[in-house]
């Protein structure tokens, strides 16, 4: 319970879980624009005639938009002057109309296009919602933003659900209900989408800024930790599905739907990840927490190219222990930001934050391929995004040794 401030606290305690609820909803149906074009890429390659290059296209172009997007808004620090009701709701609308309109083109390069507008809107929608939630919590916070992370990879671990279960599905409905959704988000967070009794100031328009939000030197700490992490999860994430195939198609029995569903499994366990280690993080610290989830998730990226050949049980045991592990510490890099960072410009280094992470995304996704195809075959690729989080786990205990790390958690760091 919240308790620093009695009479809003009361009223925070009154309305937040439901917020919060609402707002995670809102976000997995937003986030389904994201991963719209993941599920119907083999329809899409046949309908455009699309070179495998052209058709990873369409799942970068969203991440490059979405970095673009999260380091303008940063760069002019839209976050911290604009409504988070009107940013979110206007940036999901432009998500769905920007995925809704895939309908109507015939060249893959407008289709590639309009993939990216969707990223940019995206990063309306994801950043400002960590800002937001915020505002509901002071304590539990750890545990409110990784109920936010759970949506996001709800949403991610959907695609491969989808290519398990629904292969005939025809690719103009995928993204017709997938605009539709993201519509729906935007209702919901204009409804809904109202900030908590614990408001960070107001800014006004100031591009010195972003310098302040890199000088600070427990925001770069938690940045740090956080590009490390990001060094591993979507590089995990975007290729586990063709490790685990290559996997599978040396064990004695295998099927092609096996492998999207352990992948799914994998994926989606991150959703129990997420709590458990926002619920760590608000008890033991988000250092500790942070720490810890990078150590287990770096052995996991070392010790499942040993399970490559099976036995099953094993490999199956270190992959879930992975997809838990892998997102578990996600928020709350996010949330130390909301507490050691300047309150007026929360949503500027929040969104700063997720830009360059994500921009560091795309180096990692490009390289473990190149991994694979380097070393003969995918069993030790993952060998690669060990670095991320070791590198991750130093700068987490060197923000816990720093005085403003009493800032962090009430105090539990």
């Amino acid at each position: 319970m919240d308790v620093s401030v009695p009479t809003a606290g009361k009223v925070a305690v009154d309305g937040r879980w439901r917020t919060l609820a609402i707002l995670s909803g809102a976000i997995v149906l937003s986030m389904t624009t994201w991963f719209s074009a993941t599920a119907i890429v083999p329809e899409l390659m046949s309908v455009w005639n699309l070179s495998d290059s052209a058709a990873a296209w369409l799942t970068n172009a969203v991440q490059i938009g979405f970095v673009v997007g999260a380091l303008g808004a940063s760069l002019f620090n839209i976050p911290d002057i604009l409504s988070a009701r009107a940013l979110m709701a206007g940036a999901a609308t432009l998500a769905a109309v920007a995925n809704a309109m895939l309908l109507f083109v015939s060249t893959p390069e407008t289709a590639i296009a309009l993939r990216f507008v969707t990223g940019v809107a995206l990063a309306g929608v994801y950043p400002p919602a960590l800002k937001l939630v915020s505002t509901w919590f002071t304590s539990g916070r750890g545990f409110a933003l990784g109920c936010v992370i759970g949506a996001l990879t709800l949403g991610s671990a959907f695609p491969h659900l989808l290519r398990a279960f629904s292969g005939g599905l025809d690719w103009r409905v995928v993204v017709f209900s997938t605009s539709l959704m993201t519509l729906g988000g935007a209702f919901l967070m204009w409804c809904y989408a109202h900030e908590g009794p614990f408001s960070f100031s107001r800014a006004a328009f100031d591009p010195r800024q972003i310098g302040r939000v890199l000088r600070s030197r427990p925001v770069a700490l938690a940045n740090i930790g956080y590009f490390g992490h990001m060094w591993e999860l979507y590089a995990m994430w975007g290729w586990f599905l063709a490790f685990a195939q290559a996997a599978l198609g040396t064990w004695d029995s295998y099927d092609a739907a096996t492998a999207s569903l352990l992948t799914f499994g994998v994926v989606a366990s991150g959703i129990a990840g997420s709590i458990l280690g926002g619920y760590l993080a608000d008890r033991i610290g988000r250092t500790a927490t942070t720490a810890l989830m990078m150590t287990v998730s770096g052995s996991c990226a070392v010790l499942i190219g040993f399970a490559f050949d099976g036995p099953s049980w094993l490999f199956i045991l270190l992959a879930a222990i992975w997809g838990i592990s892998v997102i578990g510490d996600s928020a709350q890099f996010s949330a130390i930001v909301t507490e050691v960072g300047d309150q007026a410009f929360v949503g500027t280094a929040l969104a700063l934050q997720l830009g360059l992470g994500f921009a560091l995304t795309v180096i990692s996704i490009g390289l473990v391929p190149m991994a694979a195809e380097w070393l003969g075959s995918w069993q030790w690729a993952f060998l690669i995004l060990a670095p991320g989080p070791l590198i991750g786990t130093l700068a987490m205990l060197a923000l816990r040794r720093a005085p403003e790390s009493i800032r962090i958690a009430q105090g539990r760091r």
